[in-house]
């Protein structure tokens, strides 16, 4: 994996855990450095203690966020656990009562009961997660102690990470209350021309997005890529293994086996193989209702219809699948793919129906017509 597949896929590199690694990119992030901060408007943060690339997307989707995550409160929970660690030194200890005392005083919005299973659990969930990231380390005792006790201490330490995990802005941001207004802000902090804010929200787009459609808001960027297509193909195919695809209505960074860039479709799992089965039967489907194709060529259906499809592709194929998925219910089968196709943005989901995006047609698959029945116990 090359240095900048490395920082654009990693949150951040932590001397403590990747001492290796840290010193590699160390020593060839310059080559790098201009194409980040030019081309993408990327802050690269290297200090004693870790390597950062500060990715802001070009616009905020629905299917970005912490995935470990699924409820409002343990976002707030972890921006409470920043705020504690804030006045912490470097490897300095803590027991957890502190922290959920802190927690507690701090959040106004509702009474924060730790006897309560499900306020536990979610803040569980919250530390496992900061954990994971390198900002707390366990020096003593278990936190799944404390699901079943609220009592159950445990001892922890402060890396010194923390205060790097968030974006630092230079205008005050409590008022804000929407994503639209941190957009501006990132451009603002730029003090750069159009041009420039242009160019390097269409190079955001293809590499930190699934896919860039032709929508009114998004009109600039799309004559922008089919103007200069050859010099941003050249050079993205300069630095990584990949193909710029343009269509009328989309563009998309199509990479090769050999590049790396953070999670990439299709993965080597099941629902993978399940979601390239249920495109090709959706874009059946679009086909046989023969209707006009709008010119962002982004398909509006039905909840339902969007189900029946899904369903199709269980009753047609599922003989293949593993035990799990053959054995799932019609709700549970279709939940979970629409649950990941929203991941991918490959589509978006209104109150009124599902949008389903070009991206779909891209990747598809099919079983071989005498693929073998009765799935795998794998």
């Amino acid at each position: 994996m090359s240095v900048l597949e490395t920082v654009l896929s990693k949150r951040w590199i932590l001397k403590s855990k990747e001492k290796e690694l840290y010193y590699k990119v160390k020593d060839e992030i310059g080559s790098v450095k201009r194409f980040l901060n030019e081309k993408l408007g990327y802050q690269v943060i290297v200090n004693p203690y870790l390597i950062k690339v500060e990715k802001t997307p070009s616009k905020a989707e629905p299917w970005m966020g912490i995935l470990e995550f699924s409820e409002t409160i343990e976002y707030i929970f972890l921006c409470l656990i920043l705020m504690f660690l804030e006045d912490k030194e470097v490897e300095e200890q803590f027991v957890l009562s502190k922290l959920t005392e802190y927690i507690q005083s701090s959040y106004t919005e509702e009474t924060v009961d730790w006897t309560l299973y499900r306020y536990r659990r979610h803040l569980i969930k919250v530390i496992k997660y900061c954990i994971k990231c390198g900002m707390i380390k366990v020096n003593d005792g278990d936190e799944e102690g404390f699901a079943k006790d609220n009592n159950s201490e445990v001892l922890y330490e402060n890396t010194g990470a923390s205060r790097y995990f968030m974006k630092n802005f230079t205008h005050d941001i409590m008022g804000y209350e929407h994503p639209e207004e941190f957009e501006k802000e990132e451009w603002i902090d730029m003090n750069v021309d159009r041009g420039i804010v242009r160019r390097q929200r269409v190079y955001r787009s293809l590499v930190m997005s699934p896919g860039l459609y032709r929508k009114e808001e998004t009109e600039e960027d799309f004559i922008y890529i089919r103007q200069y297509r050859n010099m941003v193909s050249e050079e993205l195919s300069n630095l990584f293994d990949c193909e710029l695809h343009v269509h009328k209505s989309s563009a998309f960074l199509v990479l090769k086996e050999s590049s790396k860039l953070g999670k990439a479709f299709p993965e080597e799992n099941t629902l993978s193989d399940i979601i390239l089965l249920c495109n090709e039967i959706l874009l059946e489907y679009i086909a046989e209702q023969e209707q006009q194709i709008p010119e962002g060529e982004i398909i509006f259906i039905s909840k339902e219809v969007f189900r029946q499809q899904i369903e199709q592709c269980k009753h047609k194929y599922g003989e293949g699948f593993i035990k799990s998925y053959r054995e799932m219910t019609s709700g549970e089968f279709v939940k979970e793919v629409e649950e990941y196709m929203k991941q991918l943005n490959m589509i978006k989901e209104y109150e009124e129906g599902i949008e389903i995006y070009p991206i779909i047609g891209k990747v598809i698959g099919k079983y071989p017509k005498d693929f073998r029945l009765g799935g795998t116990d794998e």
